[in-house]
C-alpha cells in the first residue's frame, strides 16, 4: 500500500494491513480496537478500551466515525472471511480512539478481539457457581455446540467454494496411516474419534531435541492448551479445549512429524511453506479447528487417559485424550494445497487496490 504518513490516510493503511496480516489466526470474524497516539503502551491500553464499546455505538468524533465506516467496509472486501477460509465477513466491528502523542512519534495500535468473546454473559452465584442470569441477548438461550458445528459446515462449505473439489466428510479412527492421509484433500471435513495429544510451544521446543515419551507414530498432534480440572478422586477433566494459533510452532512442525511419523496436526489460522513441504514429503495433513469453540470440543474429549511434562504447565503439558466425533476441516494437505497461502495471497492483491488516498 505504499509509505504510511501521519495522517488519517496513514492510519487508514496501518489498521487495514494488521486486518490482512491476522487473516484466520485471531479466530476470525473479530472485532478490532484502535487506538491512534500516546506511546507503545498507552497506546495499546487505548486500543484494547474501544474493545469494551457497544457495537452499535457511533463515534462522537465525526473524522473518526468515517475511518471506523471505511474499516469495515473495506476490510470485508479482502476476501478473507471466517476463520480466514474466504469470504466477505472478516471483521465484525471496528472501534478508534485517540490520546495526546509526543511529535517525535506517532503510534497507530491494533488489538483484536476474538468474535466467541462477544457472544454472551452470565451473572454467576459465587458460593454455588449457579448461572443466575444470561445477559446481552433476547430468546432462548443459544446451544453453541450446534452452533459451533453449523459454523464449521458453513467453513467448509466457504472452502469449496474456491478451487478444490467438492468437500466431503469422512471418519478418522486414530492412529492415522499414511494412505488415508493422502487420500484426504483441501476442504475435506473430518470426524476424529480415537486419540489425540495436545502440544504447544514448550512441547514443540522440548520434541525438536529430545525424544518422545510415547510413541507418536501415525497420531494427532492438537495445538491446544486446555482447560483442566481435578476431581476429588484425582481424576483430570477437560473443561474448555478450543485450538491454539498455528503459525507459533512453524519452526518445529515439518520436523518433529517426520521424526516421530505425527499424521495430523490441528489448530487454528494455518501453517507456513516449511509445513506445507514436510506435509507433502512426509504425508500430513494439517486441520482447521473453529477457533472460539472451546466448549464444543471440550465436549468432544470423552476421557483424558495421561499426561506427560506437567513441570511445564498446564496449558504446556502433553495431555493424552480420548475423542469423538472432534470435527476440523482440512486446510492443508499432502499434495501441495494451502487455503490459507491461497486466501493470503488473493487477499494481498486486493489490498492493493486501496493504496490511493481516500482521507485527506
Amino acid at each position: 500500500m505504499g509509505k504510511a504518513g501521519r495522517d488519517l490516510d496513514g492510519i487508514r493503511k496501518c489498521v487495514l494491513h494488521s486486518v490482512y496480516q491476522a487473516q484466520g489466526q485471531g479466530c476470525s470474524a473479530g472485532f478490532i480496537g484502535v487506538g491512534i497516539g500516546g506511546d507503545r503502551s498507552s497506546g495499546y491500553d487505548l486500543a484494547k478500551a474501544q474493545l469494551f464499546r457497544s457495537n452499535e455505538d457511533v463515534n462522537p468524533n465525526e473524522d473518526l466515525r468515517k475511518l471506523e465506516d471505511y474499516i469495515m467496509k473495506t476490510a470485508n472486501e479482502l476476501g478473507i472471511g471466517t476463520m480466514g477460509f474466504g469470504g466477505e465477513t472478516t471483521l465484525l466491528g471496528c472501534k478508534i480512539g485517540v490520546m495526546h502523542r509526543i511529535p517525535a512519534s506517532f503510534f497507530v495500535s491494533v488489538a483484536y478481539n476474538c468474535w466467541a468473546f462477544r457472544r454472551l454473559g452470565v451473572k454467576v452465584n459465587p458460593v454455588t457457581g449457579e448461572i443466575s442470569e444470561w445477559l446481552y441477548q433476547e430468546g432462548e438461550k443459544i446451544d453453541f455446540a450446534r452452533e459451533a458445528e453449523k459454523a464449521a459446515k458453513d467453513e467448509v462449505a466457504a472452502a469449496a467454494e474456491s478451487d478444490v473439489e467438492a468437500s466431503r466428510e469422512i471418519i478418522l479412527q486414530a492412529p492415522i496411516t499414511e494412505e488415508q492421509i493422502r487420500e484426504l484433500k483441501v476442504g475435506d471435513v473430518v470426524h476424529i474419534n480415537g486419540r489425540m495429544y495436545t502440544g504447544r510451544d514448550a512441547i514443540h521446543k522440548h520434541l525438536s531435541e529430545n525424544p518422545a515419551p510415547i510413541d507418536l507414530d501415525g497420531q494427532i498432534i492438537y495445538h491446544c492448551g486446555p482447560v483442566m480440572l481435578k476431581d476429588e478422586e484425582g481424576k483430570w477433566h477437560v473443561k474448555a479445549a478450543g485450538p491454539t494459533t498455528s503459525i507459533r510452532e512453524e519452526p518445529y512442525q515439518g520436523d518433529i512429524m517426520k521424526r516421530f511419523g505425527i499424521r495430523a496436526v490441528i489448530g487454528k489460522g494455518g501453517m507456513g511453506p516449511k509445513t506445507l513441504e514436510a506435509l507433502s514429503e512426509h504425508g500430513g495433513v494439517y486441520l482447521n479447528a473453529i477457533g472460539g469453540a472451546a466448549q464444543y470440543y471440550a465436549d468432544c474429549i470423552k476421557s483424558v487417559e495421561g499426561v506427560n511434562f506437567t513441570e511445564f504447565g498446564i496449558p504446556e503439558a502433553m495431555w493424552h485424550l480420548n475423542v469423538e466425533g472432534f470435527t476440523a476441516v482440512v486446510t492443508m494437505d499432502s499434495h501441495g494445497n494451502s487455503l490459507h497461502k491461497d486466501v493470503q495471497q488473493s487477499s494481498l492483491e486486493k489490498l492493493a487496490q486501496f493504496k490511493e488516498p481516500v482521507f485527506k
